[in-house]
């Protein structure tokens, strides 16, 4: 395979880049292991972290959280080049990425990350010193700070992107013939079924309709990761992703529909019996039921710990009583995953027991006709299609045998282990609604014409479109990687936060610039870019907000390694 610099117009790529950055890595990871190991004096209690220690360190630790992200994902983007640069698949548009991520977050590392708009995290606020960052100074960090991310690469990569219109990503994905028949599969269901309607479903906040529904599951959208003698196809975390990725790209809510699926088949194959898994995996994989999971409840949000929601036996059922709340789809559903305290004497995650809990399916004018059961409507900005709703249980039913796993007191160790895949799969989510915000973006830069040529002519217009792309691709490897870690059977939860927090930033940057690039057009409801933008800023918020997610990695970070 021929260097970079021979494939590449003059003076756009750097010499032996792929070589470059592999040689840079070093001196991230390093800085890395310094600013952890700084911080886990502070922080430590013993052999211990303390958790008042860390709380009181939030700011730097959640700064070590994203510098441990941006050198993850370094390290993918780097695997990604070598990967393909060996399958003499690494032209020109993949080293472009390479170099332009690369000279990007390497600068970011030095200068500052944006955690969000107005918070920056730095190498001093972790306790790093000047010395401490001497290992930035190597040479290959230099070279590709300095001439990586230069406006004469990002204008060629836009280039090179419009000359590829049309096409599923910018950039090889890496993924083998298989990865990417399924990806052509969703990509054309998307574009002939979700994309021309999901405008109006969202103007007029319209369930998806259920045409809709059954094609998705004749397409085994639900049953993607049940295995086979359950109905399902048997297929592993790596293409729920690419199925993810490309419904989201059409429309956020189709995307998500596999969420509960995915959430409800986890929990009963994890913990469920055999009888359970007989009774419901089947039914879940033909889309014959449609779960949705009852967790959060109004005072409690990330804090499980403190739910009050109550379980209590009678005779051969449960008495469900308490509120819930942000409960999506559950109007349409058909069977809950509740999650309710059984013991009254705890106000921890101990006393805590997930049910499977059927439910008739409500209708637009009957919503829920459960006895023992209440809902209303939450308004939203985007994240439409399904609709978000508060729930109230008077003594609700669930029969004896609904108890998962049937033995009390597991609830949250068992939704704990559906962590790893939930955030993946919003990981990828992220990157669909990031991956059309691109679409939209690029198409109007392209056809918008001003002082006399196309406003994609114009620097800061394809240098949004530029790093929109390398992004993008930055946080699909992430994703893959965490994707294929979980296939692996190995435990992945760091990866997977790590894949969710960078995937949800790099869905709202995608959409806020590429709404920026329409302009007083990107303002009006009738552009689809304003309604990507209202959909790209939850992802910041559900399965695990922001703040909380950097909380989680920075404690699995300041743990691992002890001895």
């Amino acid at each position: 395979m021929p260097q970079a610099a021979q494939i590449a117009p003059s003076g756009t790529l750097l010499p032996d880049l792929t070589d470059l950055c592999a040689d840079a890595l070093p001196a991230a990871e390093a800085v890395l292991e310094t600013a952890t190991r700084r911080l886990r004096e502070r922080v430590s209690a013993g052999a211990r972290v303390s958790g008042a220690a860390l709380e009181a360190e939030q700011s730097a630790a959640h700064a070590l959280s994203w510098l441990a992200t941006y050198v993850e994902a370094l390290r993918q983007l780097n695997s990604w080049a070598h990967a393909l640069q060996d399958a003499g698949r690494f032209g020109e548009t993949e080293a472009l990425i390479l170099q332009i991520g690369f000279g990007e977050y390497l600068w970011q590392i030095h200068g500052g990350i944006p955690m969000s708009q107005g918070e920056i995290a730095r190498l001093q606020d972790i306790g790093l010193g000047q010395e401490d960052q001497r290992a930035l100074m190597h040479p290959a960090v230099m070279a590709l700070t300095q001439a990586g991310n230069t406006d004469a690469a990002r204008a060629r990569l836009v280039r090179l992107m419009q000359a590829q219109e049309g096409a599923a990503s910018v950039g090889a994905t890496g993924l083998d013939d298989e990865m990417e028949m399924i990806r052509d599969q969703f990509r054309r269901f998307a574009n002939e079924r979700v994309l021309p309607h999901a405008h109006g479903w969202h103007l007029r906040d319209e369930l998806i309709p259920l045409d809709i529904i059954e094609e998705m599951g004749a397409l085994g959208v639900f049953g993607l990761t049940i295995p086979e003698e359950f109905g399902g196809a048997g297929l592993g975390k790596l293409a729920m992703c690419v199925v993810s990725e490309e419904l989201s790209r059409g429309y956020i809510g189709v995307g998500s529909l596999g969420t509960r699926s995915e959430i409800a088949a986890e929990l009963i194959l994890s913990g469920g019996t055999p009888a359970q898994k007989r009774h419901w995996l089947p039914r879940i994989a033909s889309a014959e039921v449609l779960p949705t999971a009852v967790f959060t409840e109004p005072n409690t949000g990330s804090d499980l710990g403190s739910l009050r929601t109550r379980a209590v036996r009678d005779g051969d059922v449960w008495r469900i009583t308490g509120n819930k709340t942000w409960i999506t789809h559950a109007a349409r559903a058909d069977m809950m995953t509740l999650l309710a305290r059984t013991d009254p004497d705890t106000d921890n995650y101990a006393g805590l027991s997930m049910f499977l809990a059927e439910k008739p399916r409500g209708t637009e004018d009957d919503p829920f006709p459960a006895p023992g059961m209440t809902g209303g409507e939450i308004g939203v900005l985007g994240y439409r299609g399904m609709k978000e709703y508060e729930l109230g249980f008077d003594g609700f039913a669930v029969p004896a045998e609904g108890l998962l796993g049937g033995v009390e007191g597991q609830g949250f160790r068992q939704l704990m282990q559906t962590f790893e895949s939930a955030r993946i799969q919003t990981a990828a989510r992220a990157i669909g609604v990031a991956q059309c915000a691109l679409e939209l973006g690029l198409q109007y830069a392209c056809e918008r014409h001003q002082f006399g040529k196309p406003i994609v002519a114009f620097p800061r217009v394809h240098g949004k479109l530029a790093m929109m792309a390398v992004e993008i691709m930055i946080a699909r490897q992430l994703s893959y990687f965490a994707a294929r870690e979980k296939d692996g059977g190995r435990r992945c939860d760091l990866q997977a936060g790590m894949a969710k927090l960078l995937g949800a930033r790099v869905a709202w940057a995608a959409a806020d610039n590429a709404l920026q690039i329409h302009g007083g057009n990107g303002f009006a409801l009738e552009y689809p870019i304003s309604r990507v933008l209202c959909d790209a800023r939850i992802l910041n918020i559900f399965e695990g907000a922001a703040e909380i997610q950097a909380q989680v990695i920075a404690r699995r970070l300041l743990e691992t390694g002890r001895n």
